[in-house]
């Protein structure tokens, strides 16, 4: 019995001795063979390897697991399921961007109306701010009638009205147009860089509308000045410069700042004191 009891324990020992069942001992084994040492550095090693790896990690792939993690459920909801409007919107600016490309035919000289392009140009060049302005100033010069000079005055702080409010709007939206092109150096002293609302379309409607509504011209006239708008706001479209939409825009914010100068039209005295003073001929103390 004595000698079972012995080979019982040592049985039990040998086996709680093995690797499987070191965690159950209370207290490590001295006498662990070399194999046992080198698995468990082994195993050390490949700890110390991953947590290396882990504190080498970019920072910002943490900060994006962050922002992902805050992301609000509903907002991915509003990203899969758009609004109706939204869709609408979407979809329009798609069917405008489109028809903008297709009729942009005069765009460069290798385009399917490009040998049109100089023409097109011209066309459009009536209609730039600078040209009006200057144009509207030598007139000015050269006029006797008071009648003449209250149009010319009023005529000349519009077209004014119209470059700067185009502009600030431009330099709110930028959006830029249907084709990569660099703006001219009049569009730049025009301050005409971006492409909603379409300037040359706003001058144009502002430009007629004063025209009509101050002067006195024959049916005819008449027409070719309307006919002389709606081409103006057209040739920037066949440039390549603005989308259809940039256009429509453009001719209802010309028609807005007709609207805006028949309200605070300038009388024959006021202008009269204007010029005076541009002149440097207003002497108030004799």
């Amino acid at each position: 019995m004595p000698s079972n009891v012995r080979s019982r324990a040592r049985e039990r020992n040998s086996v709680l001795s093995r690797p499987e069942f070191m965690s159950l001992n209370h207290q490590p084994l001295c006498g662990g063979g070399p194999t046992e040492s080198r698995g468990s550095s082994r195993r050390l090693g490949q700890l110390k390897h991953q947590t290396s790896q882990q504190s080498e990690e970019p920072t910002d792939r943490g900060s994006k697991d962050r922002r992902e993690s805050n992301k609000m459920p509903e907002e991915d909801c509003m990203q899969l399921n758009p609004s109706f409007k939204g869709i609408a919107m979407n979809s329009l600016l798609a069917i405008d961007i489109c028809l903008s490309k297709r009729m942009g035919v005069c765009a460069y000289t290798s385009s399917s109306w490009g040998g049109c392009r100089s023409m097109v140009a011209l066309l459009a060049l009536t209609g730039h701010g600078i040209t009006w302005i200057i144009g509207t100033i030598v007139c000015l010069t050269r006029s006797n009638t008071l009648a003449g000079q209250e149009v010319l005055v009023n005529l000349l702080l519009a077209l004014i009205l119209d470059v700067m409010t185009v502009a600030g709007v431009q330099r709110l939206v930028k959006r830029r147009g249907p084709w990569e092109m660099t703006p001219s150096f009049l569009d730049c002293v025009a301050m005409d860089l971006y492409s909603f609302p379409a300037a040359h379309a706003s001058r144009a409607a502002m430009v007629s509308k004063f025209l009509l509504s101050h002067l006195v011209l024959a049916v005819p006239l008449r027409i070719l000045l309307v006919l002389w708008a709606f081409l103006v706001g057209m040739s920037r479209v066949l440039l390549g410069k603005h989308h259809l939409t940039d256009m429509v825009c453009g001719f209802a914010l010309g028609m807005l700042h007709f609207s805006l100068m028949e309200t605070v039209w300038l009388s024959s005295n006021t202008c009269q004191t204007l010029i005076s003073i541009s002149t440097l001929s207003w002497s108030p103390f004799f």
